[in-house]
């Protein structure tokens, strides 16, 4: 067996499902889960649609690459949403099957398991970004997430000689869990390292487009803004799972460097992660159409709505900048951690949220999740608003 497999932890939910063994929930409610950060809005009729109309791609292998109305949709959608020129489609933007398998392979892709590099990654983080870096040899450098800096990552306080190992870097923004967005200034710091130290720059993106009046800046409207002709070593990544409410579809893209999209292809290629030609017909409706996206939109800004004004009277919990989380301060006013926060929730009233230490790692001396919990406000309004309701009074009996 790979030896580099026992490295792996545990994933949040299996941690979770251990936090909550024996534990028999509340029977007098019914159960809501603001755990998993699954979209549940229904799927768009039009999506659905493309899918049932295009049945001759499930007879034929799909090509790596993609069709070229796939890659010309995304890429119209790109110069659309970011205001940059349309990437070219021919070697800028290659399909993926969601966000996630691509921020895994891209790693596998860019590291030589021979040189011992570093991943840097922002805590708390994906832990696809975690596994992707010790599964290709590498070693992951955490940078804590700061309430005091908006959640941001503080770049200078990496030490230089870290910055010369790393090979490749993760970012996600809107961020998950806090749904920070990064700024043009925090970009271009980036970039300067990037240029200075040589590593590959990959931008998770896939909650861009859940956002509350100002549509996040994104990686490659950053470098088109910088002057970065040709996107140098950065990759961005996004999907349709978020936007459009089709995780199951598992539809999305990268774009960016065409030298890092090539070598991208290739190993692809060999790995056998090609769209379903079903899949990218129902895709291409999905990036031409945004009428779905901000009705989309706006069902998450009535809950942001609804629910902040019941937590903040039990809890610390602020407007993220973007995304569909809560990140949520349980201990000063409830005196539990977050571990005992989201068992007795469970317990007494049947919710499920997410205890926050399982996103992060301890890193300097601190896990920056501790005492903190993920509200994904992801079902309909109504069980949103039920949910609120039981988080606030469990909270107001331990205040």
């Amino acid at each position: 067996m790979n030896p580099l497999l026992d490295r792996l932890q545990s994933y949040p939910f299996e941690k979770l499902r251990k936090l909550f063994s024996g534990v028999r929930p509340n029977p007098a409610f019914t159960p809501i889960n603001f755990g998993i950060g699954e979209p549940r809005h229904p799927a768009p009729d039009f999506i659905r649609q493309a899918l049932a109309d295009n049945p001759a791609g499930l007879s034929r292998y799909p090509a790596t690459l993609g069709t070229i109305a796939l890659r010309e949709a995304i890429a119209n959608w790109l110069a659309r949403r970011y205001g940059i020129p349309a990437p070219d489609p021919a070697k800028q933007i290659l399909p993926t099957l969601g966000s996630r398998e691509a921020l895994f392979a891209l790693a596998q892709t860019v590291l030589d398991p021979a040189g011992h590099g570093i991943v840097v990654c922002p805590n708390p983080f994906y832990q696809i970004y975690e596994g992707a870096a010790l599964l290709g040899g590498a070693e992951p450098y955490f940078i804590n997430a700061s309430p005091e800096m908006n959640f941001a990552c503080d770049y200078d306080s990496v030490p230089q000689e870290i910055w010369a190992k790393t090979k490749l870097l993760y970012t996600c923004s809107p961020a998950n869990p806090t749904g920070a967005v990064m700024t043009l200034p925090q970009w271009k710091k980036l970039f300067e390292l990037s240029d200075r130290y040589g590593f590959v720059i990959a931008s998770d993106e896939c909650y861009s487009e859940i956002h509350f009046g100002t549509p996040p800046l994104g990686g490659l409207e950053a470098a088109h803004q910088l002057g970065r002709e040709g996107y140098p070593r950065l990759i961005m990544l996004s999907s349709l799972s978020k936007r459009s409410n089709v995780p199951g579809m598992r539809s999305g893209f990268v774009a960016g460097d065409e030298t890092l999209i090539g070598k991208f292809l290739l190993y692809r290629t060999y790995h056998g992660t090609a769209m379903s030609e079903t899949v990218q017909a129902a895709s291409v409706a999905a990036w031409n159409d945004e009428r779905h996206v901000e009705e989309n939109r706006a069902k998450y800004i009535g809950k942001f709505r609804e629910a902040l004004p019941v937590l903040r009277q039990v809890l610390n919990v602020a407007m993220p900048d973007a995304g569909f989380y809560l990140w949520a301060e349980v201990h000063e006013k409830t005196g539990l951690s977050d571990t005992e926060f989201a068992r007795g929730l469970y317990e007494s009233h049947h919710v499920t949220v997410l205890p926050g230490s399982y996103l992060a790692r301890e890193a300097q001396g601190e896990n920056p999740g501790k005492n903190r919990v993920r509200i994904a406000l992801v079902a309909e309004p109504e069980e949103c608003r039920e949910g609120m309701a039981r988080i606030a009074e469990f909270a107001r009996q331990h205040s």
